[in-house]
């Protein structure tokens, strides 16, 4: 948590502008800010650091808890192609012109990561149980066939081409304490809620069967967890655009310090993960100042080079 708010506060201090790290003090005597500081401070920076920190957080949350439930340390939060849904929901609400306000992208994008989600469910039940491997594979084939939908759209975006790459890329330009509002209320309950399965997490560490030996109602726990983190990822694509890898490493980073634990490895891949994130935006938005690079694009530089270790590490030690 130190560390947490040791980052925000520094976080704030960077990138263009009149307001500096060096008057970074000032947050805690704003009338010593002149009026355009106090713009640049809580109506640009503070709600983007915010921001970046809720959305890293809800996607490192995620695929912890997802990784426990597939138990493959290799699932990420985009499993339930959730990533591709949300940008066909972007793709439709840029080309077909329909305007509500702010909200248009981040609606669309919410509402299609969601009913990808429920696609995969529904494709994925076998009777009255869902079984990892079959919704694994739904996922994929479900991803597969969105993206090619995105892909069309693109191909006839025309002068909107632009915005939909961008938008694909994943930032937080337009970052305000509107989005923040989006964001927060699904973490308020979904961190508390995927905190209070952590014991029936560990038991899946051992095998399906054996949890549901002591005790653990595995269908109905995967329902419920499968459900928080859906609506836990839409919340956060819907506002950042897609951001990988962020919710497959930082899970392995507090593996790594030798927390496997899930009663603590949640609480702290999200602490992780937003921090992570937030420092990514950090370096997205002032590594060539005045320009500002897709956060994505940032994510996937540091992500793969750990990816490829992660996999050499699991041949070496099958």
């Amino acid at each position: 948590m130190i560390l947490v708010l040791g980052s925000i506060f520094l976080a704030q201090g960077f990138g263009g502008g009149r307001y500096q790290i060096s008057d970074s003090l000032s947050l805690f005597s704003s009338s010593t800010l002149s009026p355009s500081e106090r713009i640049i401070l809580f109506e640009i920076r503070l709600p983007r650091v915010i921001l970046s920190f809720l959305v890293g957080g809800s996607l490192s949350l995620g695929g912890a808890a997802l990784q426990g439930v597939f138990q493959n340390p290799l699932v990420d939060p985009y499993v339930l192609g959730i990533s591709s849904g949300a940008a066909l929901g972007a793709v439709i609400a840029i080309l077909s012109g329909v305007y509500l306000g702010f909200f248009t992208i981040p609606l669309f994008a919410f509402s299609m990561a969601l009913f990808s989600a429920f696609l995969v469910f529904h494709l994925g039940k076998v009777g009255k149980k869902f079984p990892l491997e079959v919704l694994l594979l739904a996922g994929i084939g479900v991803g597969f066939f969105f993206s090619a939908l995105v892909s069309l759209g693109m191909f006839l975006a025309g002068e909107d081409l632009h915005q939909l790459i961008f938008w694909t890329m994943g930032g937080f330009w337009n970052s305000s304490w509107r989005e923040v509002k989006m964001v927060l209320p699904f973490l308020i309950v979904g961190l508390p809620v995927l905190v209070s399965f952590s014991r029936e997490l560990n038991a899946f560490l051992l095998g399906e069967k054996v949890a549901e030996s002591l005790g653990v109602e595995v269908e109905k726990v995967k329902k419920w967890l499968l459900l928080v983190v859906s609506l836990l990822v839409a919340s956060a694509v819907a506002v950042s655009g897609v951001i990988g890898f962020v919710g497959l490493v930082v899970p392995h980073l507090i593996r790594l310090l030798g927390i496997r634990d899930h009663r603590h490895l949640l609480p702290f891949s999200f602490l992780l993960g937003g921090g992570v994130l937030l420092w990514a935006d950090t370096l997205a938005r002032t590594i060539l100042n005045p320009v500002e690079l897709p956060v994505g694009i940032i994510t996937n530089l540091l992500g793969v080079p750990f990816f490829i270790y992660l996999l050499q590490k699991r041949k070496r030690n099958p």
